[in-house]
Order: C-alpha cells, then sequence, then structure tokens
C-alpha cells in the first residue's frame, strides 16, 4: 500500500526501523491542507487548508508496516486514516484526531523531522512556515 509521511516518519532511517519493508518512493505535495504541530506530545499533523499544500515522502509499506505504524501512530486514538487519491492510486496518512492548539515540537523532534526533508530532499522552508518563523 502507498503511505505519505509528513512528520518525523520522513526520516529513512527511524522508518526503516519502524516499518523493515517500507521503500521510499518519491516526494510529494498533499493539496489542499497544511502542516502543523499540537497536542501534548508536540507532533507533527495536518489540517485543512486552501491555497496550501503540504510536502512529504510517498513509501510503499506492507500490511505488518501498517500495522506497527498504527501502534506507534496511536490509531485510532490520537491519530485518525486519511485518504487521497493521488494519480488514481489510493494514499493513507494520518491526521489526529483532536485538533489542539499549536505546540512548538521539542527540539528532539524537530532535528528528526529535519532530518527526514534532508532524506526526501524537501524544501526546509516550508517546514520553518509551520513553524511560524516567517
Amino acid at each position: 500500500m502507498l503511505y505519505f509521511a509528513y512528520g518525523s516518519n520522513l526520516n529513512h532511517f527511524q522508518m526503516k526501523r519502524r516499518c523493515k519493508d517500507s521503500k521510499f518512493i518519491k516526494k510529494i505535495n498533499l493539496k489542499g491542507f497544511k502542516l502543523t504541530f499540537r497536542s501534548k506530545y508536540r507532533a507533527a499533523d495536518i489540517e485543512k487548508k486552501n491555497n496550501s499544500y503540504v510536502q512529504g515522502g510517498l513509501f510503499e509499506i506492507s500490511k505488518s508496516d501498517e500495522k506497527k505504524l498504527d501502534i506507534y501512530e496511536d490509531f485510532p486514538n490520537l491519530y485518525i486514516k486519511h485518504y487521497f487519491t493521488y494519480y488514481n492510486k489510493r494514499v493513507m496518512t494520518y491526521t489526529m484526531l483532536n485538533k489542539t492548539s499549536f505546540m512548538y515540537p521539542t527540539t528532539r523532534y524537530l532535528n528528526i523531522v529535519k532530518q527526514g526533508y534532508k532524506d526526501c530532499k524537501l524544501d526546509k522552508k516550508k517546514l520553518f512556515e509551520s513553524l511560524k518563523f516567517i
């Protein structure tokens, strides 16, 4: 199945450790959403926003990888699944169930995400925008 990562799962080392069968395919943009950070975990989330997009990584994952991600993402308590179509293919991602207010991520978490942006060759400017730097 196809999985869209936009937070710490962009980090190739972490993703491979978590999901041994995962294969990074390419970077893509999810239109109509914006990246934010929230909850007591100060973790990445996406929310609907017109004229905006979220950069992310498209991964091929196995059923067992999906089960591991479900546990890691605390599905369905913290995150729920969101599906979208990319070139006629169904893609799964996670979005937080409770949309709490923005919470600045921890340095450790943010460094994992930054490395993921580097791994997937994403534009860090979009990440900094979501942190309200710009």
